[in-house]
């Protein structure tokens, strides 16, 4: 990657770890505060812990088609600047409907769609998929911290002093685009990085596809739900100044536990049995966590075995649906995954938060259990996903004509699918790079 194209990845990866953390600090503390506001209760709570979800599921794709129009920067700032807004009026908030509003406009900049074609735009074909894994381990990132940095803040200035915080995040992630991200010259197309709404039948007629779409939606959604109560649980044995240091112990445990998990799965392509393997782990989970009513201990092992199965299924979803994805349709499949996972989080807070009020903590984990089943069976009846990756290649120039480039590209071993775009003279691939011929490839061009 050249200075530019690395730059533009960094500082458009620290966009999204500010976004998202400010979104994710309030998800281990807002059932503690909950005294401190005017009309609570628990149903309504749950609705303030998802409600952002409803607003970025509704505007994650329009926002990505806004930035074709507007600009992306102009749409990036508008949306950050929406979300500071947001933060403000939950700041100031003193009745739970007012947290709530600030919530759900908080997800109105729905950005995520432009960043990622402002990082297109940014970088070359051959090194865009290194740039969009940055961004994903950014979110990744930002979500373990935010497990940690919520309590610790929460527990120094309050639920006010959180808000604030997010608002304060806000504005470093505008001053990050106006000073650091690149300007860029021209708006490239991208399969990989754009919705195309031509296609989005396509995604959700594909029974394969559909499975791990539910199987994003049932994750968020439980993720959620159990937050409703595992904060006053936690609140029962430990003192609030002592959660910050409980989840980052669970966190980097339950990482330490799925990264030999993951590199297993892929080397021993057994990916199906382990993904099988880690929901019904979100069962034991469950169980432990209705023991840790009773039992700090049990409490703790719940907290450790849900984000150990939680952190293997977040990384490895991404990856299957990329690789289930028709080649050059990925930006138009994720964009329909990122829409399924914040409508989980937003029905998964707000049911949840009704099954706390009328059912307690058995309601609840009888809530998450429902669809986690449904996704297991999902899961058990699919195939073998394809061990393949995604490759874009930038054509030589020499080439001349790359009308037939494609079908010269697909009679090389190991490539399993192709989509040339003759005018950018980029190849979209599909390959096993087990068997691949790589040195035939490169006669093509440059990946």
């Amino acid at each position: 990657m050249s200075f530019v194209e690395l730059k533009a990845a960094v500082s458009l990866t620290l966009v999204f770890v500010f976004r998202m953390l400010g979104l994710f600090m309030v998800l281990p503390v807002l059932a503690l505060f909950a005294d401190d506001l005017q009309g609570a209760s628990p149903s309504l709570i749950g609705v303030a812990i998802g409600a952002y979800g409803f607003s970025q599921a509704i505007l994650q794709i329009p926002f990505g088609w806004l930035s074709d129009r507007w600009g992306r920067k102009p749409v990036i700032l508008l949306g950050l600047f929406i979300f500071l807004l947001g933060s403000l009026l939950a700041a100031q908030a003193t009745t739970i409907e007012g947290v709530i509003a600030g919530r759900i406009l908080q997800g109105c900049g729905a950005i995520a769609g432009a960043v990622t074609a402002l990082m297109a735009d940014l970088t070359r074909d051959q090194h865009r998929t290194k740039a969009m894994a940055m961004i994903g381990m950014g979110i990744g990132l930002a979500f373990a911290i935010a497990m940690v940095l919520g309590p610790v803040v929460s527990d120094i200035w309050g639920m006010s002093g959180l808000f604030i915080a997010n608002a304060l995040m806000a504005v470093a992630a505008m001053l990050v685009i106006i000073l650091l991200v690149p300007t860029p010259v021209i708006k490239r197309r991208d399969l990989n990085s754009s919705v195309d709404r031509q296609v989005l039948h396509q995604v959700f007629t594909n029974p394969e596809l559909l499975r791990h779409i539910i199987g994003i939606f049932t994750l968020h959604f439980v993720l959620m739900a159990l937050f409703i109560f595992i904060p006053e649980l936690l609140s029962k044995d430990f003192d609030r100044s002592a959660h910050g240091g409980i989840y980052l112990a669970v966190l980097g445990l339950s990482f330490v536990m799925m990264i030999p998990l993951i590199i297993f799965s892929e080397r021993q392509r057994l990916l199906k049995q382990c993904y099988s393997f880690s929901i019904v782990i979100l069962f034991v989970a469950f169980a432990l966590l209705y023991q840790g009513m009773l039992s700090a201990t049990m409490l703790l092992a719940g907290l450790l075995i849900f984000f150990f199965g939680f952190n293997f299924l977040e990384a490895t979803l991404p990856s299957l649906v990329s690789k289930l994805a028709p080649v050059g349709t990925r930006g138009t499949v994720m964009g329909g995954y990122s829409t399924s996972q914040f409508l989980g989080a937003a029905l998964g807070g707000s049911l949840g938060g009704v099954a706390m009020e009328y059912g307690g903590v058995p309601a609840v984990i009888m809530l998450c259990t429902i669809p986690t089943a449904l996704w297991c069976w999902l899961s058990v009846t699919m195939k073998q996903p394809p061990y393949v990756s995604t490759m874009v290649m930038a054509l030589n120039p020499e080439l001349g004509d790359v009308s037939s480039v494609g079908e010269r590209l697909a009679g090389i071993d190991g490539v399993q699918e192709v989509t040339v775009l003759a005018a950018e003279k980029t190849a979209y691939l599909k390959v096993d790079k087990q068997v691949l011929n790589w040195s035939e490839l490169r006669q093509f061009g440059q990946c």
